[in-house]
This record gives structure tokens, sequence and C-alpha cells, in this order.
């Protein structure tokens, strides 16, 4: 299993102006160029965690979902982070996950009813994994950072990756809660956050990390606007695996 490098993008994302936050992003892929094989963009990088959804909502295919597959050709690399997209009468909170061959996505699960999402977007039903350059990658956007079981490792995924907009006040929790699913799913995880304000005054507080599967921090972007890329070692991370064979003691169990 080879290595993947990977980079969390922690950014302020504009209010609602999709074009100015991919000229911005597009910006910050650019200083990174080839040096990764993933980029990790925020949860709702084109417009902030907003309730306009259909306001905000691109179709598929649209001009965002091009745009990632164009960073992704430019770069060799996968490009993710997560969009409004309409889908006939409902809006997903949606992640797209674009490689130079294609995009796949997965369908937000768990809608943050403490601001409404649940009345704005339509919940998705898949737990999705995608695969590329050897790593089966797990797709988890901020508030499903809260339910473990729908994230339960199932010897199905070496990486989860969650996108986010966290609010600073619960920064103690995502921080936490991102190292305890890398140890309780024996992998490696990525998760992102924005920095900065959004319209509604909201703070946050970045603290994008990316944490081994013993629950080491191999990156801490802290409060800063930055790239932070970091190599994820998959000899090591199957060694510990078998090493530790904790994952061959888990409890069976099916999700409805």
């Amino acid at each position: 299993m080879r290595n993947l490098d990977v980079t969390l993008v922690q950014c302020e994302l504009a209010w609602e102006r999709p074009e100015d936050n991919r000229r911005q992003i597009g910006e910050i892929l650019s200083d990174v160029g080839r040096n990764t094989d993933l980029m990790v963009l925020p949860e709702m990088f084109t417009t902030g965690f907003s309730m306009n959804a259909l306001a905000n909502a691109e179709e598929p295919g649209g001009a965002t979902e091009a745009w990632m597959k164009s960073q992704a050709q430019q770069y060799d690399c996968a490009v993710t982070g997560s969009i409004a997209v309409r889908v006939g009468q409902a809006v997903y909170n949606r992640m797209l996950f674009a490689t130079p061959e294609d995009v796949q996505h997965y369908d937000k699960r768990h809608l943050f009813r403490m601001a409404g999402e649940h009345k704005r977007y339509q919940a998705g039903e898949q737990r999705v994994i995608v695969s590329w350059r050897d790593w089966r990658i797990l797709l988890q956007v901020c508030y499903d950072l809260r339910f473990p079981v729908f994230s339960r490792n199932r010897e199905d995924y070496d990486l989860a990756v969650y996108v986010a907009n966290w609010p600073a006040p619960r920064r103690h929790h995502w921080r936490q809660l991102l190292i305890a699913r890398a140890i309780e799913n024996q992998c490696c995880v990525a998760g992102v956050n924005r920095i900065g304000a959004d319209a509604r005054d909201l703070e946050y507080s970045g603290d994008s990390l990316a944490v081994a599967a013993d629950g080491t921090l191999l990156g801490d972007a802290r409060d800063e606007n930055s790239t932070t890329t970091v190599t994820l070692d998959g000899t090591a991370l199957q060694e510990y695996r078998k090493g530790f064979p904790c994952h061959l003691d888990a409890d069976q169990f099916s999700l409805d």
C-alpha cells in the first residue's frame, strides 16, 4: 500500500459568493501544485454554511463540479469538499470527490438541526467509500462526526475525510472526536474546517487535523489561513492494524 500525500486547505469563505470562493481557493491550490495526492476543502466551500439552499444550489455537473474536475486534472490529484446541489425538488449538502477521470459524491447523512439544516436540505442515505491511489476513503461531512456508528470501520476503508463548517465554541469537540474516530476505527483521519466569521457572526477556529490510526497528530493547522500537507504512511497503517488487531473483536451490527 503506497503512501498518500494529503493537503488540508483551511481558509476563510466569502458568504454566498461561489465565483469569489473558487477564485480564492484556485489560487491556494496553484501554490500547492502537483505536490499532493488529495486536496481537502471545507464544507460548503462556495457559499459558507448557508440555509438559503435553493438560492445557492447548483445542478449536478454544474460550475463548481466542473471546476473541481479541472483542478484535479491540472494538478493530477483528487479534490474534495461539499457544496449545495439540487436534484429535482431536493437540495443536498453534497460532498464531491473529483479525480482527473470522474466525480463521485456523498450526500450528508446527518443534518444539523440546530441550524435548521434538516428543514432546508435532504438527508443522504448511502455510506460512500471511494478508492484513490491504493487508499479506500470514507467521505463524511461535519455533523456526521458525532455519529460513530455510521462511520464504523468494517475493514472497508483506510482514511476517513471530514469536511466542515464547525463553529469555534465547539472546537474542543471537533478536535477530540477526530482523534477518537481514528483510534476506534484504526484508520487515518483528515478533518478540514474553515476559519473566519460568516454572515451570522459565527466564528470558526479552523483546527484542521490529520491524524494517524493510533491517534498521533500528523498535521494541525490551528487557526491559521494555511495549507497543511502530510504524508500518510500506508505500510505503517497496515503494520499497526496487524500488530494490534482489535478489529477482530468488533461487534457485528447492521445499519438501517
